[in-house]
């Protein structure tokens, strides 16, 4: 390994790539052609994921083994702190890489489907990125605030509908730009106008999610498995303007096939999606960060003892109020 020393501060991108192969040559490192073992048509090869994606260990350990360290590791420079190093790792790439998916441009209205911290990162990226406006939508309260803070307009989804509020705003139009950070992982509307105004039957979200989440353990209740795979999606291309363009950074599994995409054909959508390309964007991040330009540290909610991590952990695959995002201290 060239260019590292022991006792170096490092960023661990979150996406393992080998930056030799054509696609790492070209920016593409989230589908880097050597790191994944499963072959180059595997796709992306990142830590903690499943068997499809290496497997490579998760790195909530006081070791690990980062494979092909040279491209996978970024130095931390001077005058970052710890936790705004870990929010580059991925939160922070992967919402600007929301933004740039979604092509925003100087004085674009963009709306961001999803007020989780990777849906915070991807406001404070669109501002960044030119926006002149940015809606966004969740159905918890504390996200929407924490959104607001930001200057973004929030949209509750369980008080009204997220599409016709969206048309609303924008003089009928819809937003010029759409970032999806929900994925499957998207929830039903409890009450109000979105409630009656679903884009497909409830039977319909039951197959999708037997079809997104088909094992798992969620007996404790631990895991709040998201009741409309498809709803974030379908929202995105009903919301946007004619020929506008989608970011697609909310998680969908490969076998997920569910997507309007009659909707996009007939109103000249373009849609984009992917895992990010971190070691493209992490160093340029961690100098956004280092000059002030970007403090990613506004979304980190807890820190978390070793000891307490079960519980942590339950808090926020619940959801609970005031649970944005933990850093853990090794």
């Amino acid at each position: 390994m060239r260019g590292f020393a022991p006792g170096d501060r490092v960023v661990v991108c979150s996406t393992v790539s080998c930056g030799h192969c054509a696609y790492c040559r070209s920016g593409y490192t989230a589908q880097c052609d050597t790191a994944n073992p499963n072959g180059p048509l595997a796709g992306t090869s990142f830590f903690g994921g499943p068997e499809t994606t290496g497997p490579v260990d998760g790195l909530q350990a006081e070791y690990a083994r980062i494979p092909y360290a040279n491209n996978t590791l970024v130095k931390v420079p001077e005058g970052v702190s710890d936790d705004q190093a870990i929010m580059v790792s991925d939160v922070l790439p992967t919402g600007w890489f929301g933004a740039r998916l979604a092509q925003v441009s100087e004085g674009d209205t963009v709306l961001v489907l999803g007020a989780g911290v990777v849906g915070q990162c991807a406001i404070a990226s669109a501002f960044r990125q030119g926006a002149g406006r940015v809606l966004v939508v969740d159905g918890i309260a504390d996200r929407l605030e924490t959104a607001r803070a930001q200057n973004a307009e929030p949209i509750d989804f369980h008080r009204e509908d997220p599409v016709a509020v969206t048309r609303e705003l924008t003089g009928g139009i819809g937003a010029d730009r759409v970032i999806d950070a929900v994925g499957v992982d998207a929830q039903r509307p409890e009450q109000g106008p979105a409630a009656d105004n679903l884009p497909v039957e409830t039977d319909v979200f039951e197959e999708e999610r037997r079809l997104a989440a088909p094992e798992g353990n969620t007996d404790s209740g631990q895991w709040l498995v998201g009741d409309a795979p498809s709803l974030a999606g379908r929202w995105a291309v009903q919301a946007v303007a004619k020929a506008g363009s989608v970011g697609v950074i909310g998680v969908y599994p490969p076998t997920f096939d569910r997507f309007p995409l009659g909707v996009v054909l007939n109103r000249n959508l373009t849609v984009q999606g992917g895992n990010c390309n971190h070691h493209r964007y992490v160093p340029g991040l961690l100098d956004k960060v280092g000059r002030g330009d970007l403090d990613p540290t506004r979304f980190i909610t807890q820190h978390a003892e070793p000891q307490s991590m079960i519980d942590a952990y339950e808090a926020f695959d619940l959801r609970r109020t005031g649970w944005l995002k933990t850093v853990v201290p090794m």
